[in-house]
């Protein structure tokens, strides 16, 4: 074929390298917008996975369900119209020691909702006489008093989770705060009790804490290990 009129070898280099630039930078700009997309694929992704609720988990890394039937919810009480409404973890039932200023995370993502720090324990005396007034059942300040020192937390599905007996709250937790799974709520402790082995108590509420069915209301002790351990993620 007759090269082209004043065309020098040099110059079909030059197209030839253009040509090639010409080729890579498409291939770039192809695979930047691959990666582009890709970001933006993981971006949503990353979005779906905080948007999607976490579970519950118990608020004492390592423990376990309560063995013993009174330290389950639905167990006898001779106050709070006769039941109770939450999971206790006494030294030699939870799996773990239970012992004072242990550290009481947040069993699920949420709002933290109230922070006592200054909590009275009642005197001797006074407690004594606390307890015979709620032996026909106990309002919520009664109640408020007799869980000692609390935390409270919402979580989006509408339930509230109440963290109870606790020595102390954690430092510069504050009403609120938006806390995950596993973030630092407080202290163990044993206030409310008069006394006595230190312990957590933990509710899981429907709705408002006293005002609403706590989680697994009615059920049996069986029942309610086996729905437990299921809605716990120990299963």
């Amino acid at each position: 074929m007759e090269r082209a009129r004043g065309w020098k070898p040099g110059h079909y280099l030059l197209l030839a390298l253009a040509l090639y630039a010409l080729v890579v930078t498409l291939a770039f700009s192809a695979r930047g917008r691959q990666v582009a997309h890709l970001k933006e694929e993981a971006g949503a992704l990353r979005a779906q996975l905080e948007r999607a609720p976490e579970g519950y988990r118990l608020p004492l890394p390592g423990a376990c369900l309560p063995e013993r039937v009174e330290n389950l919810p639905g167990a006898p009480r001779p106050y709070r119209k006769g039941v109770s409404a939450g999971f206790v973890f006494l030294p030699g039932d939870a799996c773990v020691p239970v012992a004072a200023g242990m550290g009481v995370v947040a069993a699920a993502t949420g709002e933290v909702v109230r922070v006592e720090s200054d909590y009275q324990e009642p005197a001797p005396e006074a407690f004594r006489a606390l307890l015979e007034r709620v032996k026909g059942g106990a309002g919520p300040e009664e109640m408020d008093l007799l869980k000692g020192l609390e935390v409270w937390v919402r979580h989006p599905d509408g339930r509230t989770t109440v963290y109870a007996h606790l020595k102390a709250p954690y430092p510069g937790l504050r009403v609120g705060q938006k806390v995950r799974r596993g973030d630092p709520l407080g202290y163990l402790g044993n206030t409310g009790l008069g006394g006595g082995a230190p312990r957590l108590l933990f509710e899981v509420w429907e709705g408002e804490p006293e005002r609403s069915p706590f989680l697994f209301q009615g059920l049996g002790p069986e029942e309610v290990r086996a729905k437990a351990q299921a809605f716990f993620g120990l299963e």
